[in-house]
């Protein structure tokens, strides 16, 4: 007698044992490596314009074009690991992530410099959506979300350890250092990814591939289960909708779709334009190469702060309740910050404040996309939410870099950054009462 055995309720089952940590922990560290590579280009920034001689907006379009590139990768490399297995595309990843850093060390124009990020940039937007996936495969149902967000505030640990290791690099071996750290860095986990990570079992058992490899997977996750010849390994694994766009603009949802735009769109032009040009604006504002690169990592050490923290209060208050409140606190944050920049201590404050606010307030938008839209359309409405944050966050550089060679003062720049989570708040008001202030309570 057959005995089917379902790949997808085994996981969502178990109980979280070593070989699925072992998995999350190279999820995590590849989301940690993702986000100092991400920073990396605003670490160095203040050297590259010292030592080449080039106008600080020149570096306006290098920060955008790694956004560009994380764009199309999310995009391009969603569907091949669809196609040939999400393994290969995280190893392929960062090996391609490694060369283009290690060349990127080498640049010598703002042209090939532009080159390098936008391959890096292609190679990290593989990343992201791989690991994440291949997380949510692998773990079970009763701590889904609290691994998840864990696996996910790597890439937040990622652009703070690279502000500390690039403030201790860059006085000693320069800015080109910053860029062979993040070479070496996904050189390593791709090997050890090569010799330890499996594939996800959902796709081999779609697919039909190796049952022999998925029920030795299996094993390790429950080495109480009995899998024999006469077991048939399946899997209830959902296939994506197909649904278009026009599904998120109907009549009942589509108000709310192009306020979640909104919000995302707004929300990561503040946040890419605050990670991009920190470092630089407070180096020109007199601070050291330290101070400055440091300034940029208290952004991403609040944003973890925020992230770990305000995921536990919407579970207890509701969206809206936490929402509000957290950008409120960031725009705050960013015009004390526009008034006290020169005190560095006071910077250094006022600048966690703000990572808490924009990036703990932007992984609420992301699990609010998700929970917003019914299951048919979730994928499809998470993904172009987040599409539309990417447009933002390719704006945000840009657009600081256009300001400067109007000759904007430091204090003016900060100031008009504040302008999008007014915007934002304004959003979230109008979407609450869309929904008849439902969201106001736990969901």
């Amino acid at each position: 007698m057959t005995t089917q055995i379902d790949v997808t309720q085994v996981v969502a089952n178990s109980r979280l044992g070593p070989y699925q940590i072992m998995v999350l922990l190279m999820c995590f560290a590849c989301m940690m490596i993702d986000g100092f590579d991400i920073q990396s280009m605003a670490y160095v920034a203040p050297e590259i314009i010292r030592q080449w001689g080039i106008a600080k907006a020149s570096l306006g379009p290098v920060f955008g074009i790694s956004l560009v590139g994380m764009l199309l990768g999310s995009f391009i490399f969603g569907s091949v690991a669809d196609a040939i297995g999400r393994r290969p595309v995280l190893i392929g990843a960062h090996i391609v992530l490694a060369l283009t850093m290690f060349a990127a060390s080498y640049s010598e124009s703002i042209t090939s410099l532009m080159i390098m990020r936008l391959l890096s940039g292609l190679a990290m937007g593989a990343i992201v959506p791989n690991a994440i996936a291949m997380s949510t495969e692998y773990t079970p149902n009763h701590n889904k979300v609290t691994l998840l967000m864990l696996v996910s505030s790597g890439m937040v640990c990622g652009g703070i350890t690279g502000g500390v290791i690039a403030a201790w690099l860059i006085p000693l071996f320069g800015w080109h250092s910053v860029f062979y750290a993040g070479a070496i860095a996904p050189l390593i986990l791709a090997i050890i990814m090569l010799a330890l990570m499996p594939e996800s079992m959902q796709w081999l058992t779609v697919r039909g591939k190796s049952a022999s490899r998925v029920a030795r997977t299996l094993s390790r996750i429950n080495p109480d289960l009995i899998i024999n010849d006469a077991s048939a390994i399946t899997t209830t694994a959902p296939k994506k909708s197909g649904l278009s766009v026009r599904g998120l603009l109907g009549a009942e949802h589509g108000r709310g779709t192009i306020l979640l735009w909104l919000m995302n769109f707004m929300n990561m032009l503040c946040v890419y334009f605050l990670a991009s040009w920190i470092p630089v604006l407070m180096s020109d504002a007199g601070h050291s190469a330290s101070q400055s690169v440091l300034a940029g990592a208290a952004l991403w050490l609040g944003g973890l702060g925020g992230t770990w923290l305000l995921g536990w209060c919407v579970d207890r208050r509701g969206y809206v309740a936490v929402l509000m409140p957290t950008f409120i606190l960031a725009g705050a944050a960013i015009v004390f910050f526009s008034w006290y920049y020169i005190a560095i201590h006071w910077a250094y404050l006022f600048i966690a404040a703000a990572g808490f606010g924009v990036m703990g307030g932007q992984a609420i938008l992301n699990a609010m996309a998700s929970t917003y839209y019914p299951t048919a359309l979730r994928s499809t409405g998470l993904g172009w939410a987040l599409g539309f944050g990417r447009l933002g966050g390719i704006m945000g550089p840009i657009l600081g870099g256009g300001l400067l060679t109007l000759h904007w003062s430091t204090a003016n720049l900060l100031l008009l950054s504040a302008l999008p989570i007014g915007v934002t708040v304004l959003a979230i008001v109008v979407f609450s009462r869309a929904q008849n202030n439902s969201w106001s309570a736990a969901t």
